[in-house]
């Protein structure tokens, strides 16, 4: 996920969403919208019948709705129908829900909140903080969280400089790293844990997350020395930062007598 992709809360819902810097406003995932809004366990269709609603009405509210590529519960990303705050605003008044209101306070709130990291960034780290206490998490736990997020921005950093593309590209090299140092894909890692479409980071152990910290910034240092010049080198590199923690792994597991990757997740580990 880069600096300007995130996943905003409502109401415990995970809100996917984009900051564009160019046109300086967040655009939001139409169908985690609706899903937030609705409680609806199908989404996608409440939306397409939302739009074919809208045409009926003559409304051009659905032919001027965007398209980003956003994550996914399997860890690709893939296009999505995407929404800036005024277009949301059209949108929430053809969803009956009492929760309209809320959002729409909660869209005002993010918007402000965004400019103001924009000029303070330690406030955007603060802001994270919080939002980790409120879920429950311990403040060493949310150290370690905050510690991966910017070993990740420095890892993320150096793959647009070797001219690694955001999106697929990250997202074949985060396997390679992930396989190496835990023995698992993402794909996989999340299964585990069975996870949906939470971040799986969010659901790790303090060792697991310090490994993880140690393969990307491993593979961040081998990068900086060999310069990469294709996508295929930098799967070696990824491969090498991975499996010097995957080694730090199974030494430590040899010591402690247990496996560090496991099926805990969040609520297993709060």
């Amino acid at each position: 996920m880069d600096k300007n992709t995130s996943i905003k809360l409502f109401n415990q819902n995970e809100i996917r969403s984009h900051w564009d810097d160019e046109n300086n406003c967040w655009y939001f995932s139409v169908v985690d919208v609706i899903q937030a809004l609705t409680g609806s366990d199908r989404p996608r269709k409440y939306w397409s019948d939302i739009k074919t609603k809208l045409k009926k009405e003559g409304s051009e509210l659905s032919e001027k709705i965007g398209q980003l590529k956003l994550i996914a519960s399997d860890g690709k990303f893939y296009k999505t129908d995407v929404a800036d705050t005024e277009q949301l605003f059209r949108l929430i008044q053809s969803i009956p829900s009492p929760k309209a209101e809320p959002f729409k306070l909660w869209l005002a709130k993010v918007g402000r909140e965004r400019i103001d990291e924009i000029e303070d960034p330690e406030i955007g780290f603060d802001r994270l903080m919080e939002t980790y206490l409120k879920k429950g998490y311990s403040k060493e736990w949310i150290n370690q969280r905050l510690k991966t997020i910017e070993v990740r921005k420095e890892l993320t950093d150096e793959w647009e400089k070797r001219g690694v593309k955001k999106g697929l590209e990250f997202a074949i090299l985060t396997d390679e790293i992930t396989k190496a140092w835990s023995g698992l894909t993402t794909k996989e890692y999340k299964k585990l844990k069975e996870l949906k479409k939470e971040n799986l980071r969010d659901h790790m152990s303090n060792l697991e997350l310090v490994l993880t910290m140690l393969s990307e910034a491993t593979t961040t240092e081998i990068s900086k020395e060999k310069k990469p010049k294709s996508l295929n080198e930098n799967k070696i590199i990824a491969n090498q930062g991975g499996t010097i923690a995957g080694n730090a792994r199974k030494e430590i597991e040899e010591k402690i007598g247990k496996k560090i990757v496991s099926g805990n997740n969040s609520k297993k580990l709060k």
